[in-house]
């Protein structure tokens, strides 16, 4: 048997097509051209950092101009030799940042070193070619003095060359880069763009950077060091005026606050801005972020909980690792470390408001109080936080919670606005304490409150408990009242209304119409079983509760109770009463079922009817006499 053995293969390298890869970085990676101007001040800081590990003691000089659809930024930082501009400028994935002796720094031990550069991803100028159709770049080493310049020209096309020049082309080392922007793209080369560009990205860079507009005046500075947070003020007061006209600046509005936002053992240096207007808690807020004094991104939405949708921040930070775009943060464990270390700095700032300056609480939470609340309701740290600052409508008023159960330990709410505002003023002259929980999020948190408060007993409102609350009349008054009573059930007993009589305050409410979740509960069974076929009549009938059923509640202390109680005719006193409870459904605000529209219907032309007669009535005596 015979064996064959198999030729080893030749290994082959990559071919990259430069336009599939301009059309890769502007459409998938980056988010905008304007990125190109970040790349070019990276690699004009990297150069000059990695200068200085070389000579501590070299110039710093970065300058930026723009014209006639040209960009240029010059450098005085390491530069490259003709070998170092073939293998970096044109190799994708291969890091340009050395170390001082030449070793690249993705070496073993030289991570430290690396760190103090922005650029992680050896990308570097391709990335330019998303607005320019030309690269030019002239160099000179401070490693080798002895090194000539050298001159690296690329194009769209995919291809360069590489060449050396005479000495006196750059007699100093550092780098000179120019862009010719390419047809579509002049309006990222116009010289206020540029200028506009590299001070959003650049402003907080460790270097000097001066912006030439090509017009002859003096070059104008790019960076604005030290950041206004880092500043000295001579008083707290006109620190926060500083951070204000920041924040205007910067965001466009003029913030509640700001909150101190650094870390230095986690290398974060920023402020909190506090949004002046509401906001939805489902919103995620833009925050922006300096990675090493380069703007990383306007829009980062993972940097702070979720629970603090009420601020902005702006922050430098060491540390956080951006993606491969540096147009964002990577959500690692670093970051979420972050985030919850700045998130209890937010909470700081709650806690010492509502320590020292409750004023200042006061007029945050009257922005935000329905986001507060809102993320209350699944953080039980913000809930016990804010629990006695967060304002509720009551029947006292517009109080906080820990107000209101000074006042009240047993506490009832109810779960719509107008049921509130129908028992609110009669709950309030009784003594009852009664909370509007119709408004969003309010019913989950009094749901939670004994949890936080074990001493307080939170019930919905019921009937019963209001009834209790008001004064009985003597009995034998209700027992004088027996007739009236029994007329009054019979007519409402086909609406699955009781009829109760009490006195109460205020006595211009004539009737109160009470219900709860019980009673609405086995009205719509009751619905249902009409409706419903055998097989389901039987098992809603054996669903049949016992809870008590809405209630007409009766003001003895109305006149209007008290003549209607005196009628002789049952027939007018049984239509008086549906009109009662026609007024009192009307005032509670609660839907209507058909039933008691047709009642409404029906009291409301008997009244009529009753009105013409009598007038009739009187007529004819008048012809008579």
């Amino acid at each position: 048997m015979t064996s064959t053995s198999t030729p080893p293969s030749t290994p082959h390298s990559f071919q990259v097509d430069l336009r599939g890869l301009v059309d890769l970085l502007s459409h998938h990676l980056y988010s905008s051209p304007r990125v190109y101007v970040r790349e070019l001040l990276q690699n004009a800081v990297d150069a000059i950092t990695a200068r200085h590990t070389l000579d501590p003691a070299a110039e710093v000089r970065i300058r930026l101009s723009a014209s006639a659809g040209r960009v240029t930024i010059e450098d005085s930082g390491i530069g490259l030799t003709a070998a170092e501009a073939h293998s970096l400028l044109a190799t994708i994935g291969r890091s340009s940042k050395r170390g001082g002796d030449g070793a690249d720094l993705d070496e073993p031990g030289l991570e430290a070193t690396r760190q103090e550069f922005l650029g992680q991803f050896g990308i570097g100028l391709l990335a330019c070619f998303v607005v320019a159709r030309q690269i030019r770049v002239v160099t000179r080493s401070a490693r080798d003095p002895q090194a000539a310049p050298v001159e690296w020209l690329a194009t769209d096309d995919g291809s360069y060359t590489v060449r050396e020049l005479p000495h006196e082309a750059r007699p100093e080392p550092g780098t000179t880069v120019v862009l010719e922007a390419r047809p579509g793209a002049t309006e990222w080369a116009v010289p206020a763009k540029v200028e506009e560009l590299a001070r959003d990205y650049g402003s907080l860079l460790p270097y000097d950077i001066t912006f030439d507009d090509g017009e002859g005046g003096e070059p104008r500075p790019v960076t604005d060091r030290p950041a206004v947070w880092d500043r000295s003020f001579p008083t707290p007061a006109a620190r926060r005026v500083a951070l204000a006209g920041h924040c205007a600046q910067l965001f466009g509005f003029t913030p509640l606050d700001s909150i101190d936002l650094d870390l230095p053992v986690a290398g974060v240096r920023g402020v909190a801005y506090v949004l002046p207007e509401p906001t939805s808690p489902a919103h995620r807020a833009g925050h922006r972020v300096h990675l090493k004094g380069m703007l990383l991104t306007d829009r980062a939405d993972n940097l702070l909980p979720d629970w603090a949708f009420f601020v902005r921040a702006v922050l430098d930070t060491d540390t956080l690792r951006p993606t491969a775009s540096r147009e964002n943060l990577y959500d690692d464990e670093t970051l979420a470390a972050v985030r919850d270390a700045l998130g209890a700095r937010v909470r700081g700032w709650l806690a010492e408001l509502a320590a020292s300056d409750p004023e200042r609480l006061a007029a945050f939470l009257q922005v935000h109080h329905l986001g507060v609340k809102s993320m209350a309701r699944h953080d039980s740290e913000l809930l016990g936080l804010m629990l006695p600052w967060l304002p509720f409508e009551t029947s006292d008023g517009s109080m906080s919670l820990q107000e209101f159960a000074a006042a009240h330990t047993d506490i009832h709410f109810t779960r719509t606005v107008e049921e509130f505002r129908q028992i609110a003023p009669i709950a309030a002259a009784h003594g009852l304490g009664v909370i509007n929980a119709g408004y969003t999020y309010d019913a989950d948190l009094l749901a939670l409150l004994p949890a936080v408060r074990p001493e307080l007993k939170v019930t919905e409102l019921d009937a019963g408990a209001v009834t209790e609350r008001l004064d009985p009349v003597p009995t034998a008054t209700e027992l004088a009242l027996a007739p009236f009573l029994a007329t009054a059930r019979t007519r409402l007993e086909a609406q699955g209304c009781d009829v109760v009589l009490r006195a109460f305050q205020p006595v211009s409410v004539p009737a109160l119409y009470l219900d709860d979740r019980q009673a609405r509960q086995e009205r719509d069974r009751t619905a249902a079983l009409e409706s419903a076929d055998s097989l389901w009549s039987g098992i809603l009938g054996a669903l049949r509760g016992s809870a008590p059923r809405a209630r007409l509640v009766l003001n003895h202390n109305n006149p209007l109770i008290r003549r209607i109680a005196a009628l002789p005719d049952e027939a007018l006193t049984g239509t008086a009463v549906e009109s009662l409870y026609g007024q009192a459904l009307l005032m509670s605000q609660r839907p209507l079922r058909p039933a008691d529209s047709t009642l409404l219907n029906r009291a409301f032309l008997g009244l009529l009817e009753w009105a013409t007669h009598s007038t009739d009535a009187r007529d004819a005596q008048e012809d008579q006499k």
